[in-house]
């Protein structure tokens, strides 16, 4: 916020898991919104994810390049309209690259491929889970528009402590890989109605880039 003290700096919350405040501007973020308004509108648009158990998360979804279902991938969206995914854009894939990048330093030329974008209103909330359907093991990227949240980040072990909250704000970067790719992580609290005033979005976007291995 622009009326803090000192600035919010990067910080390694565990071994392979950095966290970039501010890392898109805010002209980045409003291209960023355009783009996840056009993909969550049908067909194999925006849903509600539904469990085995018959339970169904908070926060909406909507996937590119790959449709991810509990627990595995397909090339339709399976569980909605059963119409085919929309293709992963080659620019968003070197997005996803150079955030890996600024996160992390060098990296081999990973090939993104896996666009999960989920959207959280003031009551959603993601409970702690791994990204572990993957057959890569390169760093996940989270991308946060809209709606500060609280992100929980685990360890690889267990979804119970010890973990870490971090303030995830609108335009935020959070990159997890090597020791930190299978931890656990969710979202228990979002802040509503602290998006920014000009980014023109009432809620929480999450884009979360990953490789597929397949």
């Amino acid at each position: 916020m622009e009326d803090e003290l000192f600035a919010r700096e990067r910080a390694e919350v565990a071994p392979g898991a950095v966290h970039v405040p501010d890392w898109l501007d805010a002209g980045a973020q409003r291209e960023l919104l355009g783009a996840c308004r056009r993909w969550a509108r049908p067909p194999a648009g925006l849903r509600t994810v539904r469990t085995p158990g018959g339970g169904a998360m908070t926060a909406r979804q909507v996937c590119l390049g790959w449709h991810w279902y509990p627990y595995a991938y397909a090339r339709t969206a399976v569980d909605g309209d059963g119409a085919p995914v929309k293709p992963f854009p080659a620019w968003l894939g070197e997005l996803g690259r150079r955030a890996a990048v600024a996160a992390l330093g060098p990296q081999p030329p990973y090939a993104y491929d896996i666009a999960l974008i989920n959207f959280y209103d003031g009551e959603a909330r993601m409970g702690m889970h791994r990204d572990s359907d993957e057959k890569a093991d390169a760093p996940v990227v989270s991308l946060s528009l809209g709606d500060t949240c609280v992100f929980r980040f685990g360890n690889t072990e267990t979804r119970s402590r010890p973990y870490t909250d971090v303030e995830l704000r609108s335009g935020d970067l959070f990159v997890f890989g090597g020791p930190s790719r299978l931890a656990y992580h969710g979202v228990p609290r979002v802040y509503a109605g602290t998006a920014p005033a000009g980014l023109g979005l009432s809620g929480r976007l999450n884009i979360t880039l990953r490789v597929s291995g397949r």
